[in-house]
């Protein structure tokens, strides 16, 4: 099962890839530009077919794609007679908007995985007080929390064990205080102090049950029961499955800058011991994700948690490419967005002053930035996925 989980995180991401590039590529031609190579991959061709004047095909290494729409910058060669139909003839507009394609179908593809996850599977209830996991035991150290070590023989039991909490069992009240959600409940139960006495009121098959236990203490977790919520979904109408997209994307992006804020400061954290609790724990590479789709998929919970898991993954993937992607910085496409922006500007202060137009800019001078951003895009990525796969975050 965990095979197939990184199956389907790959298949998921060569589809994204395809859709990228597709934007591109249909862009392009829409507006006449010609565009001869289509292909999904990196490295030696493995097949490839040439239909009219495009050859399309596939490259030995899975990991990325391009299109080569002649003449993207004013350094490539172009035949004199594709020249009329080079991507730098183009008007302003239209090779924005070739530009920006990539990422906007990376979001298109986002919002139909959110909408497929409210309407098809639903959204996770968080109010439920039902209890999907009761632990038997407890933990050792916070990391053995976080990663969901097992049990052994030398292990107390846990204070949830302790009191005959069952999976299923409805929590009403803590302490005599009506519970209103888990939000709630498990704000309180982190604020009692270890080792006081508390009482829990349940109901378990149409009976309402007293419970009693007192917490204990995990080291760099604080006060610790041994319980998490059950899982519900529920499905929401069309309508409400739209506006749902709008709320998940609020929720993604916020998230996809957040995490981009920290990029710098998760470089330290990544080799941590603690990785998961610190910044480095919020950042992962395409290993990180393809393990963590792994994990889902082979994860003893419904089909619904896991197919729910593995299309908010995705979506939030998409979108976050999708952002970062329109950076400006070379050799992304935000970065030839902003050079054709810079021409354009430059161009109507020409024209305001009288002068003539000062064409393309020189990309020979941009090459060492360019490099230069490609570089630490390499070692950064190269370190993220070393820091995957020796000191990996579990997701539990």
């Amino acid at each position: 099962m965990d095979a197939l989980g990184w199956l389907i995180f790959l298949v998921a991401l060569l589809f994204s890839v395809m859709l990228h590039e597709s934007g591109h590529f249909f862009t392009a031609k829409a507006f006449g530009m010609k565009a001869s190579r289509y292909f999904i991959g990196f490295g030696p061709t493995v097949w490839s077919i040439r239909i009219g004047e495009t050859e399309y095909g596939l490259k030995a290494l899975p990991v990325g794609g391009f299109v080569k729409i002649e003449g993207m910058t004013s350094i490539d060669e172009v035949d004199p007679e594709d020249e009329a139909r080079s991507f730098r003839r183009a008007p302003g507009w239209q090779r924005l908007i070739v530009l920006a394609a990539g990422s906007f179908m990376h979001f298109v593809l986002a919002a139909v995985l959110i909408f497929l996850l409210a309407f098809g599977i639903g959204i996770e209830n968080d109010n439920t007080t039902n209890l999907g996991t009761v632990a038997t035991c407890v933990p050792a150290s916070e990391t053995a929390l976080e990663n969901g070590a097992a049990c052994t023989a030398a292990d107390p039991k846990s204070p949830a064990e302790l009191a005959g909490l069952k999976v299923g069992d409805a929590v009403t009240s803590f302490d005599g205080i009506k519970v209103s959600g888990w939000t709630k409940l498990s704000a309180d139960i982190k604020a009692v102090k270890p080792g006081t006495p508390v009482t829990f009121t349940v109901l378990r098959d149409g009976k309402t049950l007293t419970l009693h236990t007192a917490l204990v203490t995990v080291k760099g977790h604080g006060s610790y029961l041994g319980i998490a919520p059950a899982v519900i979904y529920q499905q929401q109408g069309f309508l409400q499955s739209i506006r749902y997209v709008g709320t998940g994307f609020d929720e993604v992006v916020t998230g996809s800058f957040s995490s981009l804020a920290k990029l710098p400061a998760a470089v330290p954290d990544l080799f941590s011991k603690n990785r998961g609790s610190t910044a480095g724990g919020d950042v992962t590479s395409v290993v990180g994700a393809a393990r963590d789709t792994g994990q889902a998929v082979a994860a003893d919970v419904g089909w619904k948690a896991k197919v729910a898991f593995v299309l908010l993954l995705m979506a939030s993937l998409n979108i976050f490419v999708g952002i970062f992607n329109m950076l400006p910085l070379l050799p992304m496409d935000g970065g030839h967005v902003a050079v054709v922006i810079w021409e354009r500007v430059r161009a109507w202060f020409a024209r305001v002053r009288h002068r003539p137009d000062p064409g393309l800019a020189d990309y020979r001078k941009l090459i060492p930035l360019s490099f230069g951003v490609f570089a630490v895009l390499v070692v950064f990525g190269t370190v993220l996925i070393l820091a995957d796969i020796v000191n990996p975050v579990n997701i539990g």
